[in-house]
């Protein structure tokens, strides 16, 4: 990771990822009543470093089958978000991050890929979080996670997660206008309660909303809910064919896919590019919006 630009944060190298796991667990004991800690108001400034990070065939193979990619050795643009990710969970579990992980909602995903990645190639990994700013339900923070091969960037991947609190930050609002038109589906895809399960496997997101009943109705929800991650992927994955070497792909997660459901995908291109949508199959309501430029 030679010439990173860390923008002024310690770099704290690690001598392997960290397992997801113990990582879920220290976070829920942590929201027992009475076991909260005292959080921060800022970011740490840290960034957390893996090297030498590898992947593993089958492991790609079964991301490919639970989220529609064909198998192949070529990384899917969503793959390297899994490979990280107990990087960014680490991060957001340290000592004096100003939001809580449990409850956190994830809002929007931006990912770039430079070049294709191949799964013989080697890459190392830095995460690290920035932008925290007040929301009206809340505060915000993004989470950068940055793929690189023998020094030079070839992905790039921010989450944007909302931390809902009592009071109001101000700041950014949802919109609150009328809902735009769902566009023509082009396909329609039964989402199974299994996805949950089978998504939290390979991504090692055990976030129990998505995989218990029970955890799903302490955080509001009547039954479990899909990744969005998932989704995000599936979607990708339905455009495979049609994407360049490099793009960027954008999604915002707007109201979440209930286990099990039907949803309706459809996108439109313009040029190159391409805007795609995700919505309830029978009342319109939309899931997930992105693009790809």
């Amino acid at each position: 990771m030679t010439g990173a630009d860390t923008g002024g944060r310690a770099v704290v190298e690690l001598p392997r990822l960290p397992q997801a796991g113990p990582l879920y667990r220290r976070a829920l004991l942590g929201a027992l009543p009475g076991a909260g800690r005292r959080r921060g108001d800022a970011l740490p400034a840290v960034e957390l470093a893996v090297a030498g990070v590898t992947v593993d065939r089958a492991h790609l193979a079964d991301y490919d089958r639970v989220c529609g990619f064909r198998l192949a050795d070529r990384l899917p643009g969503t793959y390297p978000h899994v490979l990280g990710f107990p990087l960014a969970l680490r991060l957001m579990t340290t000592p004096g991050f100003p939001l809580p992980l449990v409850g956190l909602v994830h809002v929007a995903n931006r990912i770039t890929v430079h070049r294709p990645v191949e799964a013989g190639e080697t890459l190392d990994l830095r995460a690290y979080a920035e932008n925290l700013r007040p929301h009206d339900r809340g505060r915000q923070v993004d989470v950068a996670l940055v793929g690189s091969v023998g020094g030079a960037e070839v992905w790039h991947g921010v989450s944007t997660y909302l931390g809902r609190e009592r009071t109001a930050g101000g700041g950014e609002r949802r919109s609150r206008g009328e809902r735009p038109a769902a566009p023509a589906a082009t396909a329609h895809w039964r989402v199974t309660p299994q996805v949950g399960a089978d998504y939290a496997r390979v991504s090692g997101d055990h976030n129990p909303i998505h995989t218990s009943r029970l955890g799903a109705r302490l955080f509001g929800f009547p039954r479990p809910i899909a990744h969005g991650m998932w989704s995000k992927a599936r979607c990708l994955a339905a455009l495979e064919s049609r994407l360049p070497d490099a793009y960027t792909v954008e999604a915002a997660f707007k109201l979440p896919v209930p286990l099990p459901s039907t949803v309706a995908f459809g996108a439109t291109a313009d040029g190159p590019a391409w805007e795609f949508a995700l919505h309830d199959a029978r009342s319109g309501r939309p899931h997930l919006a992105g693009s790809v430029r």
